[in-house]
């Protein structure tokens, strides 16, 4: 699943070619996704201009003054900007600009979405609940600390509850405990106010490298120009189940939580 450094690399990426321009036309190929597609979104979308593109939790937001169009990537889903060319099987969604740039959806599993908002977009249904983006000053130690207080959640659940904070998925809250020295399995109201500034510190670092990188490419994702993500070539824990920690030569484990793999240092992550 595309999480946050996937969705900030897409946008990146399809920014250079989408900002500032005319919508010129749009393509529904299969509008059942996660919610359909709105019949009439070409009609709306024609003719707009494209003000801004930014990014929400793993939602991207384009800004067509009169209104945002929503995308999410879902389980499967990528972005990509193409010329012309034949579209492929699972390719549901065409935006295409100035008649030449295709931002173009693609969703084998069709756990994404493209929805239109014409309100203010803090206050969407899907976004206003939303807890702070993990790399602005807003998610801080002094917050995560406050916030779970008397919780007996585990904190790997913690980290990856958007409402919390958003964006930290299943391999960036393994990789963060990791750095921080904390066991997934640790009750998140027993972690102290010193431990979550490493904890704050080791997520942002994380997710900055990340989207250095170009996120990670587990199965289906790409970035905005096909190619893959190289974060995977860092893992200290994730997907090491059972071999040697590359830190202290402990064994790492493997457990399960919430239906997700967890990996951690029987040695460092207490």
């Amino acid at each position: 699943m595309p999480e946050l450094p996937e969705v900030e690399t897409i946008k990146r990426g399809i920014t250079p070619h989408l900002l500032d321009q005319v919508i010129t036309h749009v393509v529904i190929r299969n509008p059942s996704l996660r919610w359909p597609i709105p019949d009439n979104l070409p009609s709306i979308l024609i003719g707009l201009r494209i003000h801004a593109i930014t990014r929400r939790a793993k939602y991207l937001l384009l800004d067509c003054g009169v209104g945002t169009l929503i995308f999410h990537l879902g389980m499967s889903g990528s972005l990509r900007i193409q010329s012309v060319e034949l579209p492929q099987k699972h390719d549901h969604f065409d935006l295409v600009v100035n008649s030449r740039n295709i931002l173009r959806l693609r969703d084998p599993r069709r756990f994404g979405a493209v929805l239109w908002y014409t309100g203010d977009i803090q206050q969407y249904p899907l976004l206003k609940k939303l807890g702070p983006e993990p790399l602005e000053t807003t998610f801080a130690s002094k917050y995560l600390f406050e916030k779970t207080r008397g919780m007996r959640t585990q904190i790997k659940s913690t980290l990856m509850n958007n409402h919390i904070v958003v964006g930290v998925g299943n391999i960036y809250a393994n990789e963060a405990l990791f750095r921080a020295g904390i066991n997934p399995k640790t009750a998140s109201g027993r972690i102290s106010l010193r431990r979550y500034e490493k904890l704050v510190q080791a997520v942002k670092q994380i997710l900055q490298k990340a989207i250095e990188a170009g996120g990670s490419s587990l199965r289906d994702f790409v970035n905005s120009d096909g190619k893959p993500g190289y974060f995977q070539q860092q893992y200290w824990v994730y997907g090491r189940g059972g071999q040697a920690c590359k830190k202290c030569g402990g064994v790492i484990k493997q457990i399960r939580q919430g239906q997700r793999s967890s990996f951690y240092c029987v040695n460092c992550q207490r």
